[in-house]
């Protein structure tokens, strides 16, 4: 098994957007934009998720809430999102954090992320799930189910 520190260090080194360790120590690493690798693992395989240890670039309102949901054990990230965090801190979920942000920047850097506002006036995971559906299905992120 790794540790939390070495799946970080996989994920830098790596160059990836995403690591997770199941439970019983199978380590995948992937490379997608946004929540589109964790959305499939949620949608697609949820018993990968249930007890793992994820290593994410940057982890704002929308995966801090499939990761609550897939029942995720601990998490490192390089930056995080306060909405996230304020997720997390009612869950069962440990996080490390390098830094932590009002919000999470888009990628052209002009404003917020789209899936951060979107969720933003959720309260809880539950409220968050139907929104990250509807928002990967629009940019045609589609799961197996």
């Amino acid at each position: 098994m790794m540790t939390l520190e070495e799946l970080a260090a996989l994920l830098r080194e790596g160059h990836h957007s995403l690591v997770v360790q199941s439970r019983d120590g199978m380590v995948r690493t992937f490379d997608g934009r946004g929540v589109a690798d964790l959305y499939r693992l949620w949608h697609d395989e949820p018993h990968f998720l249930q007890g793992a240890d994820v290593a994410d670039k940057v982890v704002g309102k929308g995966a801090a809430a499939l990761m609550i949901a897939g029942g995720v054990r601990r998490v490192h990230t390089r930056v995080v999102s306060e909405a996230a965090l304020e997720l997390f801190q009612a869950s069962p979920v440990q996080v490390k954090y390098e830094e932590k942000v009002p919000h999470i920047i888009n990628r052209a850097g002009t404003g917020r992320c789209p899936l951060e506002a979107l969720c933003a006036p959720c309260a809880t995971v539950d409220e968050c799930l139907p929104v990250i559906e509807r928002f990967v299905q629009e940019q045609g992120v589609r799961g197996k189910r």
